[in-house]
């Protein structure tokens, strides 16, 4: 394993644990999401670079865009909830009450 391929890994590795176990706040949520699309966008960069095709150069960008969709929409999300329930915590979240 190249040391490029283990931190790219570490790094995705590292954003989905953090997802996993700190589930206190909607911004460390949406933190780890966006670690873990950056440590994905820089896979995918690096592969079409070494593969050196023309084709593949084009899903690097398609995700970069995919991601600042979803960023912009999960700050839209927490505005949303911060301004309905006071807070960003996950516990006050309940899909229950909608």
């Amino acid at each position: 394993m190249t040391p490029t391929h283990f931190s790219i890994s570490s790094a995705f590795l590292l954003g989905l644990m953090g997802l996993a176990f700190h589930r206190t706040h909607l911004l460390s949520a949406l933190l780890c999401l966006e670690a873990m699309m950056l440590a994905l966008f820089i896979a995918l960069s690096l592969w079409s670079l070494q593969l050196d095709a023309t084709g593949c150069s084009t899903a690097p960008m398609l995700m970069l865009a995919f991601s600042a969709c979803e960023a912009s929409a999960g700050l839209a999300l927490l505005v949303a909830t911060a301004r309905t329930h006071g807070t960003d915590h996950m516990q006050a979240l309940n899909l229950l009450q909608c």
